[in-house]
């Protein structure tokens, strides 16, 4: 499995040559990249043109591509056809997921995201008595979360973040950073929803008809204030969201975070939660979350 990943915003043509993935430059240069190394490629400029030849090698060496608009957001991503040897049986296994496991698992994937979040403020010195109030959310959380402490919890702690003017999902630069860095992990988390034979899709909490990464969207709650992080360091008071914060937060998955009291990296930490997952399903086995300290 590779283990770079690659942004691209000034080439406006990649290619294949041999086993590499061929950058042109807009100065007549080229640079070489062996596709083995590749674990995601981010392609952030919408005047870009990509070979079929490389986009079919992408998916041998199953790559991650990440395709950006004009706004730099990702808009696309592509997922190899044949991602598993036993696609199908894993498939099936899926499908007869039993709803009671899948409302604990519900219940336990939001506290922890709700611990990540009281983590994060913490960490930040945000001394508020909604902090402790939060963090007793994480004891109150029932199966299938019927008391909505998630939605509770999200609102104050983006208060505390971001200040009490912040809204979801406005048009500013805090949410062009949320949004892009959640983007960017949700794609590394369907890459291996996708490797491991499971479908995006069918989800444990989040079930959208029209949403075909549902599965992504519940695995990515715990990994979310790792953005949120990032966000309020360097972009609460910036006046642009630039091409080095794409950057920066593209190559958070490639720095560490704890899970299973090991460290790895927050892609290996990704592939180990949706690890858990299957054997919790299959053999009670336990779960493995991350933990942002």
């Amino acid at each position: 499995m590779g283990w770079r990943v690659i942004y691209i915003e000034e080439s406006q043509r990649l290619s294949l040559y041999l086993d590499n993935l061929k950058v042109h430059l807009n100065d007549d240069q080229e640079i070489l990249i062996p596709l083995k190394d590749i674990n995601s490629l981010i392609c952030d400029n919408y005047k870009m043109s990509m070979t079929v030849q490389l986009l079919n090698q992408c998916a041998e060496n199953n790559i991650n591509v990440v395709v950006c608009g004009v706004d730099h957001q990702p808009k696309m991503m592509m997922i190899p056809h044949s991602a598993h040897h036993t696609m199908s049986l894993v498939l099936r296994r899926q499908i007869e997921w039993e709803e009671d496991k899948k409302k604990l698992l519900h219940q336990m994937i939001i506290k922890a995201k709700i611990y990540n979040q009281v983590q994060t403020l913490k960490s930040k010195k945000i001394n508020d008595p909604r902090v402790i109030r939060i963090e007793s959310f994480i004891d109150e959380v029932e199966a299938g979360d019927p008391g909505n402490r998630e939605g509770l919890a999200a609102k104050m702690y983006f208060n505390l973040m971001f200040g009490s003017d912040f809204i979801r999902f406005e048009n500013d630069v805090v949410n062009a950073g949320l949004n892009y860095g959640y983007a960017i992990i949700r794609s590394q988390i369907s890459k291996i929803i996708y490797s491991k034979g499971l479908n995006a899709s069918l989800g444990i909490f989040h079930k959208g008809p029209s949403n075909m990464f549902n599965l992504s969207d519940d695995i990515i709650e715990p990994f979310r204030p790792i953005i949120d992080s990032y966000v309020y360091d360097h972009l609460r008071y910036a006046n642009e969201f630039t091409q080095e914060h794409r950057k920066a937060l593209i190559q958070l998955t490639t720095e560490k975070i704890e899970i299973n009291y090991q460290t790895h990296t927050i892609f290996n930490a990704m592939n180990l939660m949706v690890e858990s997952i299957i054997k919790y399903f299959d053999a009670d086995s336990s779960l493995a979350f991350p933990i942002v300290t």
